[in-house]
């Protein structure tokens, strides 16, 4: 199995930014794409940003040019830096891991407010 724990979230102005990082335990060898949702209050968990192991990302068309995704291997670390921000990404941010045979692994979620 895979743990994940989530750290980064808060509250910040328009325009400003923030970096989420999420930290994987365990079995992480198995772990083949790392992903960033987001749920917003009233709306469903929506795909924002991944990255597969060879390092192509992909990004939902309402963060592009401002969400980059990156990953640090030695550290099973994967994170997800936001910039410019705007109140619509408010939400809670939640990361995941998919792994070999399916299995998907969540962290904890973080609440990220975008409000001044």
């Amino acid at each position: 199995q895979v743990q994940l724990v989530e750290s980064g979230g808060g509250l910040v102005q328009p325009g400003g930014s923030l970096r989420l990082s999420c930290v994987a335990s365990g079995r992480t060898f198995t772990t083949y794409h790392m992903e960033w949702y987001r749920q917003a209050p009233g709306k469903q968990r929506e795909l924002v940003a991944s990255i597969n192991l060879s390092d192509v990302t992909n990004y939902a068309d309402s963060v592009k040019g401002r969400f980059t995704i990156s990953r640090d291997s030695p550290k099973d670390t994967w994170y997800l830096q936001m910039d410019n921000l705007k109140p619509e990404d408010t939400a809670l941010y939640y990361c995941a891991s998919v792994q070999y045979g399916g299995q998907r692994a969540w962290g904890q979620g973080s609440l990220v407010t975008v409000s001044s």
